[in-house]
C-alpha cells in the first residue's frame, strides 16, 4: 500500500491500544500539528484510524479582572463610600460618594450600572443610597474572581456569563484530537507500507519541464481547521444612523450641524424652559469647567426670549413670573438634546432666515447625567427632526412618524399625551420591544409652542421631535439592554453579529 510521506509517519506513530493525542504525533513525526491533523482525517477516511477529539473550556482572568481582585469591584467601593458617607440612613450627594469611593474613568459608569443591580442601595435624582442588609462579601461576581484567581477555577457557573459580559474573563475553547490505529490499520502496517511520492504544490518548473503530468498531487482537506479571524465591520449604530439619514433624506428634509457644547440659551431658554426648571440643575446637566460661558448671543433675540420668559406672548400669555438671568442663559453646557440645533437654525442665526415649507433633521449626540438602566446613557445618540408649515396638525406629526417608521418594518408605534414646555399638544412614542414584548419609549414630539417661536421670529406652525437612535436600534436587532450596544459594557460578539433589518 502506498501512502503520501506524513500520513505514513502518523500512521507508524499512533497506538493500536490507546488514542494519542495530535500534539505527541506531531512531536514523534518532527511534523507541524496541523499536517498531522490533515493526514489523521486523509488515514481516518479509508478506515487506517479512528479520530476522536473533544472540546476543553479554559476560563482565565483579564487584566481588568486580576485589577478588581486585588482592589475590589467598582460597585463595592461605591458601596463602602456609600456607607462611610451615611447613605445607609439618609440619601447622599452621589458627586460626594464618588468623589471618595476613589473611582475613576469608565469604573464609575461600571459601578453605577451594577450598584442597583446588586441590591447595593438606589441611585436617583443625584441622589444615592446603602442598604445596609448588603454584604459585599457574599458578591457572587467577587467571589468567583477570587477563586480564580486563587484555585483557577469557578465553581459558580451561574455567574460566568455575567462576568463574561462584563469582560473580566476570557473563555476559551480547544479542540484535542486523538488518534487510534484500528483493526485494518494494523493489518496494512503488518503487511508493509511503503511512501508515494507525491507534490504539494504546483510550481514553475514542474509547467515548463511538463513534469506535472506525471507527479501525484497530494489532496486537500478544506474541512481542516482555520485560524478564525475577526474582520472589522460598521458599528450597529453607525449603520442605523446612515439609514436614518437615508429614510429622512428620502422623505425631503435637509441635515442640520452645530455644537455639542453651548450656551445654556439655545439649549433651554430659547425653548421656552424656564431656568428654576428642575432639569437645568447641575444635577441633571455636564457643564464646562472651562470656559465656564459663551462670549456673544445676539442681544436682540436675547430679549425677545427674557421678554417671553418674564411676560409671556401673546394677549393672554403671562411669562413664568420667575428669577431669568442672562449670565445663567450665556452659561456653557454640553447640549442635553439637539433640539439647540433646531433653536440655532429656527432664529436664522445658523445659515440665514428659512422659508417655509422647511423640513430639517440631526442624528448628533446628546448627553444628560441620568441613571444608567437598560433604556439610558449618560451619551446617546438623538434623532433630531422638524417642520415649518402652514397650517400644521397633530395628525401631520403622527402621520410623519408613521411613514418614518414603517422604513424599518415598525408598524404598531403607539402615542401617549405628554406635557413639555416648548411644545403644545404633547406626545410620546412607544415602540415594543420584538423580544420582551414590552412597551419602549422610543421618542417625544409636539407642536411648537408659541411662546419659543415668536421670539425666534417665526410666524407659521412648526412640528418637531426628539427620537432615540439607540432604542431604534433595539427594536430592530433585538437587544435587550442599552449598553449592549455602547459603552464599557458593550457586548463585542452582538456587536459582529447583529443585523439591522429595515
Amino acid at each position: 500500500m502506498q501512502l503520501p510521506e506524513s500520513e505514513v509517519a502518523v500512521l507508524e506513530a499512533a497506538n493500536a491500544d490507546e488514542a494519542t493525542p495530535v500534539d505527541a504525533l506531531a512531536a514523534a513525526t518532527d511534523l507541524p500539528p496541523e499536517t498531522v491533523t490533515g493526514a489523521a482525517f486523509e488515514l481516518e477516511e479509508q478506515g487506517l484510524v479512528a479520530v476522536t477529539e473533544r472540546v476543553d473550556e479554559t476560563i482565565s482572568l483579564t487584566d481588568e479582572g486580576r485589577t478588581y481582585v486585588e482592589d475590589r469591584l467598582p460597585e463595592v467601593r461605591l458601596y463602602e463610600a456609600a456607607l462611610e458617607a451615611g447613605a445607609d440612613a439618609d440619601p447622599v450627594s452621589m458627586g460626594q460618594v464618588i468623589g471618595t469611593s476613589g473611582l475613576e474613568g469608565a469604573e464609575v459608569d461600571i459601578a453605577l450600572s451594577n450598584y442597583a443591580r446588586k441590591g447595593y442601595g438606589s441611585i436617583e435624582g443625584g441622589e444615592i443610597t446603602a442598604d445596609s442588609d448588603a454584604d459585599p462579601a457574599a458578591d457572587p461576581e467577587g467571589n468567583a474572581l477570587e477563586s480564580l484567581a486563587d484555585e483557577g477555577t469557578l465553581e459558580a457557573d451561574d455567574v460566568l456569563d455575567q462576568l463574561e459580559r462584563r469582560g473580566l474573563v476570557e473563555v476559551s475553547e480547544t479542540t484535542t484530537r486523538e488518534v487510534e490505529l484500528t483493526e485494518q490499520g494494523v493489518t496494512e502496517l503488518m503487511a508493509g507500507v511503503e511512501t508515494a511520492e507525491t507534490v504539494g504544490q504546483v510550481t514553475p518548473e514542474l509547467l515548463t519541464s511538463g513534469e506535472w503530468e506525471d507527479v501525484e498531487f497530494a489532496e486537500y482537506n478544506v474541512e481542516a481547521d482555520a485560524e478564525t479571524v475577526e474582520g472589522g465591520r460598521v458599528h450597529v449604530l453607525r449603520e442605523m444612523s446612515e439609514r436614518v439619514k437615508d429614510v429622512l433624506v428620502g422623505m425631503g428634509f435637509e441635515e442640520m450641524d452645530g455644537p455639542h457644547a453651548d450656551a445654556d440659551f439655545w439649549i433651554n431658554d430659547c425653548l421656552f424652559m424656564p431656568q428654576d426648571h428642575p432639569a437645568r440643575t447641575h444635577w441633571d446637566r455636564f457643564a464646562l469647567e472651562q470656559p465656564t460661558h459663551i462670549d456673544e448671543l445676539p442681544e436682540d433675540l436675547v430679549e425677545r426670549v427674557e421678554r417671553a420668559h418674564r411676560e409671556g406672548v401673546g394677549e393672554d400669555g403671562e411669562g413664568y413670573h420667575s428669577p431669568w438671568d442672562e449670565d445663567f442663559a450665556r452659561a456653557l453646557a454640553l447640549r442635553g438634546h439637539t433640539t439647540s440645533l433646531s433653536t440655532r437654525y429656527l432664529s436664522g442665526t445658523e445659515i440665514g432666515e428659512i422659508e417655509p415649507p422647511a423640513r430639517y433633521f440631526s442624528v448628533e449626540k446628546a448627553y444628560r447625567n441620568d441613571t444608567l438602566d437598560a433604556t439610558h446613557l449618560l451619551e446617546f445618540y438623538q434623532i433630531e427632526g422638524w417642520v415649518m408649515a402652514e397650517d400644521l396638525s397633530v395628525r401631520d406629526l403622527m402621520g410623519t412618524f408613521e411613514e418614518f417608521y414603517a422604513q424599518f418594518g415598525i408598524e404598531d408605534i403607539q402615542f401617549k399625551p405628554h406635557y413639555n414646555p416648548y411644545t403644545e399638544p404633547s406626545f410620546e412614542l412607544f415602540g415594543t420591544h420584538p423580544t420582551t414584548g414590552e412597551l419602549i419609549e422610543i421618542g417625544n414630539s409636539g407642536i411648537f409652542r408659541e411662546e419659543m417661536l415668536e421670539p425666534l421670529g417665526v410666524d407659521c406652525d412648526v412640528m418637531a421631535w426628539g427620537l432615540a437612535l439607540e432604542r431604534l436600534a433595539m427594536l430592530t436587532t433585538g437587544a435587550e439592554d442599552i449598553r449592549d450596544l455602547h459603552g464599557t459594557l458593550a457586548d463585542l460578539e452582538f456587536l459582529r453579529n447583529a443585523e439591522v433589518t429595515y
